[in-house]
């Protein structure tokens, strides 16, 4: 049975591995400018981290999340969106927060990145 197991983990990789590969053709053509939105579940993130470091941890996890998913390093939160992950004091961070992730491209200088992710929070 164990070896049956191992088998179907196998396949299971490689089918992931497949879609990866697809994804990262799509990916690799050049980054072009693109704002999506996206719903974090910060209660799930912060669980475990001592109260007076919430707050902090939630926006480093925002961070994470945003260069995750837009694969830049430069990553910029709105003041809005620091203002309601701290509406309620470093404990009290809010379950969930909406962002609206934007890639767009680093005109101003010239950087080592081409672009950079803008973080904004879509109140709901």
């Amino acid at each position: 049975s164990h070896s049956a197991r191992s088998g179907v983990g196998d396949w299971r990789v490689g089918g992931r591995r497949k879609m990866v590969k697809i994804a990262k053709k799509t990916g690799r053509k050049g980054q072009e400018p693109v704002t999506r939105d996206y719903t974090i579940h910060l209660h799930k993130l912060l669980q475990k981290i001592q109260f007076k470091k919430r707050a902090g941890r939630a926006i480093r996890e925002i961070r994470k999340f945003a260069a995750r998913a837009m694969t830049t390093k430069d990553i910029r939160i709105d003041t809005k969106l620091n203002k309601f992950v701290w509406s309620n004091g470093v404990r009290n961070v809010p379950t969930r927060v909406r962002i609206r992730l934007s890639r767009k491209r680093n005109e101003d200088e010239e950087a080592k990145e081409k672009m950079f992710t803008l973080v904004q929070h879509v109140p709901v």
